[in-house]
This record gives structure tokens, C-alpha cells and sequence, in this order.
């Protein structure tokens, strides 16, 4: 529990420690994609424009949020604006705009949704989703492994990778948010497993609803709770034995997805005069790009390669009761983030689409680091992960100061020349991609 506190603490002073954008302006995290999701939050609460949005060009000509171009809306025919992102996230957030309002109007700041008090309790609310999912996701993995395995892997998983840059810094968009959900599904399904209740099946069902609504890939998170406890046909018969035994709790979990999507819906149809909006995801199934895993620019095994370990664990399941769910899942997730057509997925440290998605391969990777501490390869493999928490803490150092490690301009040779170098020459940082 201590090793929990001691991420927790972590988390919020990396968040007090970047406080400042790169030019020393004061934060600003309802920037570039986060604009797209909070703005239902002001557009619906202060300024009751949600359909024409004509206060964002204000908006952005004061605090330069949206990038320059107000990319994160659609003109309409019928002269509307439609916003391209999902409002799942500002659902989340809802709670701490509410309290940046009240904060503002205290302290004499505009009430407009976007100065400093807002910005301040937007900025720490993935933080306090995510600290209540770590008391969670301990309870999960305290299920099937010791203290000390859990201890261990609690620390790398937020610490090690890009995880604690997207909670607790670019903390805005969605990966803090969902990191926290898939943690409540994977304690809610446990939960349901372990005494199926109709309480249980609807937060399931929420929790999978309103992943959806702030992402739509993050629907294949049903396929945690589907395939959980099936690992061969005995169990298989078992699973379906017993969802066919309780028809209402599948009911339950289906209608508070439901819910949890509607809002989105009501938007669409106000907006666009049709339920179902075409937002313009694009998506290159039959030719991914592998470079996101393996390139020089953003390669998710090259910048956080303690996801290696991450993957390897997948073969280290056995007949775990989450085994073919986590499979399923995992190669489901992978397989979708790496078709994005946009495979850099703008301005990030490492691939920040998979972050959400640590709670889930903490399962695999804490299966590895338990057989791993019980042989004769304990002691590299402590001193391997020491190392690698020591890179990623070096590394979100070099991303925060300065752009050493460059959010859009990396590629090999320049991180080679970087690499553990807090000081980078002029000729060094010339080595940076020059076409970005």
C-alpha cells in the first residue's frame, strides 16, 4: 500500500513540476485535441451554444488553444458546427468544471471556462480518477499475485512508461481517463465473477458504455468482461451457464451502456439533424503501420521498451482465469491503434494511444515478473527494471524541458545522439527529422 501512496505522490508532483507549457505560460491542458473534448463542457454550461459554437473564435483568439485553425469542429450545411471529438471525456470532467466555476468567480478570474482555475481543476481531474483506480486495479492484481509483485508492477507500469506523461502532464485528452476505466472494468468484472449481482452488471455495462462515448475503438473493452474466466471448453460452458442463469443482469449491463452513449446521440441529432454522425476516422486495416511499435519516431517498444516485457507476458499466462479475455483483448487493441492512419498520433511521447490500456497488460506483465523473481534471473531482472524506470524518468525530463525528445521530430540517429544526454549540442539537435 505504501508503494501506492509513494506512485500516487509522484504523480501529482510531476504534475505541480510541468506546470508551465514550454514557454513558460502559465498551464494550459484544454489544448489542441483536449479543446475537442472539454468544449462541450463551456459550450453546454456557460455560453448555451452547442449547435453554431460562435464564442470558440473568442475563446481562442484570448488563450491560443485550438492550434490556429479551430480543426476540432465541422462546418455544417445547415450552418451548424459539429464537434469531431466524443464527449465522454467531458462527461468525466464535468465534476471539476463545476469547482473551477465556483474557484473562478472566488478568486475574481473570468468565468469563461478556460482561465486558470479551470485549467487547474481540469488538470488534476484524471489524476484523482486515476489514484482512485490504483486502490482498484491493487485489489485485481492482489487476486492473483503477492504484494510484492503487485508493488513492483503498480511502479513500472505508471512509472516507467508514458502513462505518467498522460496522466499527469498532457493530461487533457483521453488516456488518463480511460487508464482509470479499464481499472474499474477490471475490478467490476473480478466483482461480478466473483458474486454476480445486478448492481455489478450495470456498472460493467456504464463503465464499457462510457469508454465508448470518450473513444469509440475502446468499445473492444466488452471483450474483458466476455471472455473473462474462459480458458477451455469446461469453462466455456460454465461462462455461458452462467450468463444464461441471469438474462437481467446482461440487461442491466446492456442498457447502462446504453446510457452511457446516449448523450452522444441527443448531441447528433441536435447538431446534425441524425442520430449517427460520421466524425472521419480513417483506418488502414489490411497495411498497419508497424513503425508504430518499432519506428524511430514515436516506436512504442523503442521509447518505453518495458512494454516489451508488457507482451512477453502474454505468454506467460498459463490457465489464468483472464488469459483468453487479456489475449483477445490485447491483440485486438494492438492491431487497431497501429491501422490509425494518422500513425503518429500528433504531437506525443511514445505511442499514447495504448496507455488506456496498461491496466489490462499489467496481467501479463506481472505474470512474467512472478516468474521471473522466482528463479535465478531475479537480480537482472530488478536491475533491468531499475534501469528502465530510471530512462522513462530521464526521458519525460528531456520531453517536458526544452523538446530535447521532440513530440513530433524524432527519428533514430537523433535519439541515438539524446539518449541519457540532458545537454544536447547544436550538431546534435540538428539530427532531429528536418522535414517535421
Amino acid at each position: 500500500m505504501l508503494i501506492v501512496f509513494g506512485v500516487i505522490l509522484v504523480l501529482l508532483g510531476t504534475r505541480l513540476e510541468y506546470s508551465e507549457l514550454r514557454g513558460g505560460a502559465a498551464i494550459q491542458v484544454t489544448r489542441w485535441d483536449a479543446l475537442g473534448y472539454y468544449q462541450y463542457l463551456p459550450a453546454v454550461v456557460l455560453y448555451r451554444d452547442i449547435a453554431r459554437q460562435d464564442w470558440l473564435e473568442g475563446i481562442d483568439s484570448t488563450y491560443h488553444l485550438s492550434g490556429g485553425s479551430i480543426y476540432q469542429v465541422f462546418d455544417l450545411p445547415n450552418g451548424n458546427r459539429a464537434t469531431k471529438y466524443f464527449c465522454g471525456i467531458a462527461i468525466m470532467q464535468l465534476p471539476f468544471f463545476v469547482v473551477g466555476h465556483v474557484i473562478a468567480g472566488w478568486t475574481g478570474h473570468p468565468q469563461d471556462g478556460f482561465s486558470i482555475p479551470y485549467q487547474w481543476a481540469i488538470g488534476i481531474s484524471p489524476i484523482v480518477y486515476c489514484i482512485l483506480a490504483l486502490f482498484l486495479w491493487r485489489q485485481v492484481l492482489l487476486r492473483y499475485f503477492s504484494d510484492g509483485v503487485v508493488a513492483l508492477t503498480i511502479v513500472l507500469v505508471v512509472l516507467a512508461t508514458n502513462a505518467i506523461q498522460y496522466i499527469s502532464v498532457d493530461n487533457a485528452q483521453t488516456h488518463g481517463y480511460l487508464f482509470a476505466l479499464y481499472a474499474l472494468v477490471l475490478w467490476a468484472t473480478v466483482r461480478w465473477h466473483e458474486k454476480p449481482g445486478r448492481g455489478r452488471a450495470a456498472l460493467i455495462g456504464a463503465t464499457v458504455g462510457l469508454a465508448t462515448v470518450a473513444r469509440p475503438t475502446e468499445a473492444i473493452m466488452l471483450f474483458i468482461p466476455f471472455f473473462w474466466g474462459i480458458h477451455d471448453k469446461s469453462t466455456a460452458r460454465a461462462k455461458w451457464a452462467l450468463l444464461r442463469k441471469h438474462p437481467d443482469h446482461v440487461a442491466f449491463a446492456v442498457g447502462s451502456a446504453f446510457l452511457a452513449f446516449l448523450p452522444m446521440l441527443i448531441y447528433w441529432k441536435v447538431v446534425t439533424g441524425s442520430w449517427v454522425f460520421d466524425v472521419g476516422s480513417k483506418w488502414e486495416f489490411l497495411d498497419p503501420h508497424w513503425r508504430v511499435l518499432f519506428g524511430g519516431e514515436k516506436g512504442w517498444f523503442i521509447y518505453t521498451p518495458v512494454t516489451v516485457l508488457f507482451v512477453a507476458g502474454l505468454f506467460f499466462m498459463k490457465s489464468r482465469p483472464w488469459k483468453r479475455s487479456v489475449l483477445v483483448y490485447v491483440l485486438l487493441n494492438i492491431w487497431i491503434v497501429i491501422a490509425w492512419h494518422d500513425w503518429r498520433y500528433g504531437g506525443s511521447y511514445s505511442t499514447r494511444a495504448l496507455v488506456q490500456s496498461y491496466p489490462v497488460l499489467a496481467l501479463p506483465f506481472a505474470a512474467l515478473l512472478e516468474r521471473a523473481l522466482r528463479t535465478r534471473w531475479r537480480w537482472p531482472m530488478l536491475a533491468l527494471c531499475g534501469y528502465l524506470l530510471f530512462v522513462n524518468a530521464f526521458q519525460i525530463y528531456q520531453y517536458n524541458h526544452d523538446a530535447i525528445l521532440h513530440y513530433d521530430r524524432m527519428n533514430f540517429r537523433y535519439y541515438r545522439a539524446i539518449y541519457l544526454n540532458a545537454h544536447p549540442t547544436a550538431e546534435e539537435r540538428a539530427l532531429m527529422d528536418p522535414e517535421r
